[in-house]
């Protein structure tokens, strides 16, 4: 009996030990972009580089499993993941009530604002608020107030925005009896047409904006009106996962939480973006 039980404990340890390892072993799929420049963008050679390329593997290292960061078209990059093509998502992704009908969050990771971006001989370039901040949820009249103002100047200019967006909701639901709207399917591309003069303005974060500002061949743009938040806007921008996969979700968590703590997340996001952009609260 005593030996009997010896060799069911000694079973059950290498079962332990092998699920272990197993689980170590397992590869988790990250998606991106790689199209959204500095969160995420195609380099030379065609690697992945970018804030959420580098972040991912800092989460990945505290989670202790590898990951592998696939590239994703982002009209597609949700259905993917509830289809199981990989686990999670890392793509400049906000938290919203509509996305979270359809899959879960993490934590924000990172959060900043969004606005315009036009010409700087533009009569756009003049839209209230310029270098203010305003938030939809903390001070909804106030953001309101700011919106109403920018109508004139807006009235049937066309602005573009990629879509499927956040921001690309926020100009249906503020300005698109103003406006016309252009969708595109990556910021690249509306980058490209302002720079052309077949848009007026085009409406994105302003870290994504900053990063098309920076580069010589967009010397002659500019970030116009106040950077808005909160609200349709999204709650931050954080890893997208399957709402079954509550495992994952909670190992993400208490990374992202760590990387907050102790600076990593300061750290990255005034690698890429020049600010810090730790969620707060």
């Amino acid at each position: 009996m005593k030996l009997f039980r010896t060799i069911s404990l000694g079973l059950l340890a290498s079962a332990l030990a092998i699920g272990s390892a197993a689980a170590q072993d397992k590869t988790i799929k990250i998606a991106t972009e790689g199209a959204y420049a500095p969160w995420n963008f195609t380099g030379a050679g065609g690697k992945l580089e970018g804030f959420e390329i580098d972040l991912a593997a800092d989460l990945c290292a505290r989670v202790k499993v590898k990951c592998e960061m696939v590239a994703q078209d982002w009209d597609g990059i949700i259905p993917a993941l509830n289809a199981k093509k990989y686990d999670a998502i890392m793509a400049g992704m906000n938290i919203t009530d509509k996305r979270l009908e359809v899959v879960a969050f993490t934590r924000p990771y990172a959060s900043g604002m969004h606005g315009f971006a036009t010409m700087k001989n533009s009569p756009l370039a003049k839209l209230a608020g310029t270098g203010e901040r305003v938030n939809l949820d903390k001070d909804p009249q106030a953001a309101e107030k700011t919106i109403e103002a920018w109508k004139p100047l807006l009235k049937g200019k066309t602005v573009g925005t990629q879509g499927s967006t956040v921001n690309s909701q926020f100009l249906e639901k503020y300005l698109k009896d103003v406006v016309t709207i252009r969708e595109y399917k990556t910021t690249e591309q509306h980058d490209l047409d302002l720079a052309a003069g077949r848009v007026d303005a085009i409406y994105a974060a302003h870290s994504s904006l900053q990063a098309t500002l920076d580069q010589p061949e967009f010397k002659d743009m500019t970030i116009a009106g106040a950077g808005v938040s909160g609200g349709v806007l999204g709650r931050g921008v954080a890893v997208a996962v399957r709402k079954d996969d509550t495992e994952l979700k909670g190992k993400f968590d208490a990374a992202i939480q760590s990387a907050i703590a102790d600076g990593t997340i300061a750290k990255l996001t005034q690698k890429w973006f020049k600010v810090d952009m730790t969620p707060q609260g």
